[in-house]
């Protein structure tokens, strides 16, 4: 044995170490067993977290890192195990979230013969993530990891995927590592914030636009000090209305899916917008219509991390090119701006935001409007709340006020599968915060297993199955399109109260409003992993319409 010699396997934990990665979420596989022997010797630093489902896992991964700042850090085995663990890898790249993930890979001398689960990784991840590649040699692995740690964090975060061959593991190198290198985070140009603030000055209805990754607590303090001094109305991208409080009288709503069309009016009669961190992707924008591609018809200011950002969709009259937290230290220390010409504008969106997030009483058994207000009440301080795709998830972005402490995880990519590993992965990162996972019906059937995980691992999140009995959102699009022509969406759901005891956790099922709150005080008082499964009327297709609402309208309309 060479003397100071280390494994592949080796040299990956320490590399992990020296990056201060405290949890890493896996499925195991025999192609990189030397990295989990190695794990084995650092369990008291770095605990592993095993997964039931890669699909889990990799959600796992992007959650953590979402909810901590941190890098996620995720490890799969070759062929399937990555191709399960891509939808985690899609969300960190459309969410804009640091990821790691680590494949094991075939040995090398089997490298294109189509062995048993080969699969050309980095050819597969190029338009995944921010940088993919394979490690050919031991000797290269630390600084490939090194680089790999660097891009996730720098400039606009996201994803990088590293395939590792398992001979690559087991080989063994004498090569010491180095100290990883500072990430550097641009700041923004004297000259551009004072453009900013000179382009504020001459509006007459601004709008402020906060939304994307990289929010810190001491960002989320800056933004609001500037946005209080020129009393300047604030809304959030689609799923990051916990950036901003919104309980504050100069928040105005959030602009994602089914939003308040007081405020789509509003975007419009904007003449100057400033958007820091979000993309103005898709959904923000509404399929791109509320501001005008290539040239803008309000005054654009976009501020971003990303270079490529600036200018790809909308050619902005200002861009700036730093990320939400060099941004919010900055314009904290603008100098206040003569804010009264727009304050009447402001007023009125803060009184269109609280109508819209004020629940209408109806007749169904189970309002979920109501039960929302009652979650919204009781979620701690320092709650978290998970989401992913589905109709249901309305309820949740509408009704409840997220305040200053209190976080809301959900995939911008509209991702199903979400809620419950991330609900599980918050839970393990912060086990002293309040967690409740929202899931539909169909989410839950992707990746509910990780209910299993939470139990195994002492995580205690509360889990609210909405389940209506069917994939609410295509359904929707069907009635729209296509009425009295359903297909392919109905669903045969069990007993997920009787699921979730099976589990070890603590199970129940709500079908009145009233039942609500004392099934989630019985949920938090059993401090074990809970599931409520909410039965929901079908016929309540959105926050907005109904199934009937809907067919009336697509037959009018013919």
């Amino acid at each position: 044995m060479v003397e100071n010699a280390r494994s592949g396997g080796r040299i990956v934990v320490d590399s992990l170490r020296r990056h201060d990665v405290e949890h890493v979420f896996c499925v195991p596989g025999e192609s990189y067993l030397e990295i989990l022997d190695a794990l084995y010797d650092t369990r008291d630093e770095i605990a592993v977290v095993s997964c039931r489902h890669e699909h889990g896992a990799a959600n796992m991964a992007e959650a953590y890192a979402k909810l901590t700042g941190k890098t996620g850090v995720c490890l799969v085995t070759r062929g399937p195990g990555a191709c399960n663990a891509a939808i985690g890898v899609h969300t960190a790249f459309q969410d804009s979230t640091p990821m790691v993930l680590l494949v094991g890979q075939v040995p090398r001398p089997f490298r294109g013969r189509e062995a048993f689960q080969e699969v050309d990784h980095a050819r597969v991840f190029a338009p995944l993530a921010k940088w993919a590649a394979e490690v050919m040699g031991a000797d290269d692995l630390g600084h490939m990891l090194d680089r790999a740690f660097r891009i996730a964090q720098s400039g606009r975060p996201g994803p990088v995927v590293l395939a590792i061959p398992e001979d690559v593991l087991r080989e063994q190198s004498t090569v010491a590592d180095s100290e990883p290198l500072a990430i550097d985070h641009p700041q923004p140009r004297e000259s551009d914030m004072a453009r900013l603030r000179a382009l504020l000055e001459k509006a007459e209805r601004p709008l402020v636009y906060i939304g994307g990754g990289g929010w810190t607590d001491a960002a989320r303090s800056q933004i609001r000090a500037f946005i209080e001094a020129s009393n300047l109305p604030v809304m959030c991208s689609f799923r990051r209305h916990d950036i901003f409080d919104n309980t504050h009288r100069n928040f105005v709503g959030e602009m994602g899916i089914g939003p308040d069309p007081r405020l789509v009016a509003r975007v419009g009669e904007a003449d100057l917008i400033l958007a820091v961190g979000t993309r103005l992707g898709e959904m923000t924008t509404q399929g791109y219509r509320l501001i005008e591609s290539p040239e803008p018809r309000q005054i654009l200011v976009h501020v971003h991390a990303g270079a490529g950002e600036l200018g790809r969709v909308f050619r902005p009259a200002l861009g700036i090119f730093v990320g939400p937290a060099a941004f919010a230290e900055a314009a904290a220390e603008l100098a206040p701006l003569d804010c009264a010409r727009w304050r009447d504008w402001v007023e009125d969106a803060r009184r269109d935001y609280e109508d819209n997030a004020t629940p209408a009483r109806t007749t169904g058994a189970l309002d979920l409007g109501q039960v929302m207000q009652v979650l919204g009440e009781r979620l701690a301080a320092n709650g978290v709340v998970t989401v992913d795709a589905g109709n249901y998830s309305g309820w949740v972005q509408r009704y409840i006020r997220f305040r200053a402490g209190q976080r809301l995880l959900g995939p911008t990519s509209g991702a199903m599968g979400y809620a419950v590993p991330a609900a599980v992965a918050a839970k393990i990162a912060e086990p002293e915060r309040m967690v409740v996972g929202c899931v539909g019906d169909g989410g839950f059937g992707m990746t509910g297993q990780e209910l299993a995980t939470a139990v195994l691992y002492g995580a205690a999140p509360i889990i609210l199955i909405f389940n209506n009995r069917m994939y609410g959102t295509i359904r929707m699009h069907q009635e729209r399109r296509y009425p009295l022509r359903t297909i392919a969406t109905e669903l045969a759901n069990p007993d997920y109260g009787a699921v979730a005891r099976a589990h070890g956790a603590h199970g129940e099922t709500v079908e009145r409003t009233a039942d609500f709150e004392p099934a989630f005080e019985r949920a938090l008082q059993s401090r074990i992993a809970a599931v409520i499964e909410l039965r929901t009327d079908a016929e309540q297709i959105t926050t907005r319409t109904t199934i009937t609402d809907l067919r009336k309208t697509a037959t009018d309309g013919r």
